[in-house]
């Protein structure tokens, strides 16, 4: 049970692709839950992070970048950051400070009538952008009449963030507590776990293999004396071309890949891990409706 006048309250953010939606997640929550690169649409279903304080509770949604989608698996993400949007406390639009309102950025705008949720401005990289650059920012959105309120951040430094906690604070309403207080996420153990794989592949491999990457974790298990856990996964790729680039010269990139995962992975669970990788080759899985449920992208 809570005490009354104990407030929660769910807050979306939403944006273009690689704007910093996750950083600003991980930062809010102060840990690494969503992975982050600079490539685009990293983010491919709505991962919600827990902040709890006295008295209070925010629950954040981390949705896709919106954009126009290309296959199944991109108007998959579509829905879920459309979903999101809707009957929170407010909705976070975030804009990158360092590239301006661009056209892409414009198209969202032009939707967020559509969004029932107050919706509050939120402009990111303010370390990395011109004053003036800022301003021009901050007049385009306020003169759309959309926004509550226009705020400069930067998730990366922290910078403002403090200041976007206090905003949101007066948007909580009288509820209950959705989630225990030691919770930071909802997402499964092995959902995290496979998105910090997919996250190296971006990472390591750059512009050689796109978005073709799904992974899966077909098998985790804790050994008898509690000191290693075996994690078995799958990376799924869409060409036979790709299968080779992920394993590389003599299995040089994949090893790599499962080095720099199971680093995060141990930080996650708290125990060493022991990764084991293998490769498939699933054509055009992104347009097939079976791939996308079992990797985790069913139906919104």
């Amino acid at each position: 049970m809570i005490a009354n006048g104990y407030r929660s309250g769910f807050f979306s953010i939403i944006g273009c692709p690689n704007v910093g939606k996750s950083t600003l997640l991980n930062t809010l929550i102060g840990q690494k839950i969503a992975i982050v690169t600079d490539r685009a649409q990293t983010t491919r279903n709505r991962i919600t992070g827990v902040l709890t304080g006295k008295g209070w509770q925010m629950i954040f949604l981390d949705t896709p970048g919106m954009t126009r989608p290309k296959n199944k698996l991109g108007e998959y993400m579509q829905k879920v950051a459309e979903n999101a949007s809707n009957d929170t406390e407010a909705a976070l639009f975030l804009i990158d400070a360092t590239q301006g309102v661009r056209d892409r950025d414009r198209e969202i705008l032009e939707r967020l009538p559509s969004v029932r949720s107050p919706k509050i401005g939120v402009i990111n990289k303010s370390d990395a952008a011109s004053a003036l650059a800022m301003q021009e920012i901050r007049e385009t959105l306020e003169q759309t009449g959309l926004f509550d309120k226009v705020l400069s951040i930067s998730a990366k430094t922290g910078d403002g963030v403090d200041m976007l906690l206090e905003t949101l604070k007066s948007y909580l309403v009288e509820g209950p507590q959705y989630f225990p207080e030691d919770m930071v996420t909802d997402q499964a153990e092995r959902v995290i776990v496979a998105e910090m794989i997919r996250e190296k592949t971006l990472q390591l491999l750059r512009e050689e293999v796109p978005h073709g990457v799904g992974v899966g974790v077909d098998k985790m298990e804790l050994r008898e004396d509690g000191t290693l856990m075996d994690v078995w996964a799958t990376v799924y790729c869409e060409r036979e071309s790709h299968k080779g680039i992920l394993i590389g010269r003599g299995g040089k990139m994949l090893k790599r890949i499962g080095m720099e995962a199971r680093k995060d992975i141990e930080w996650l669970l708290g125990v060493r891990v022991n990764l084991q990788l293998w490769i498939k080759v699933k054509e055009d899985w992104r347009n097939r409706q079976q791939m996308l449920n079992e990797l985790g992208y069913r139906d919104v």
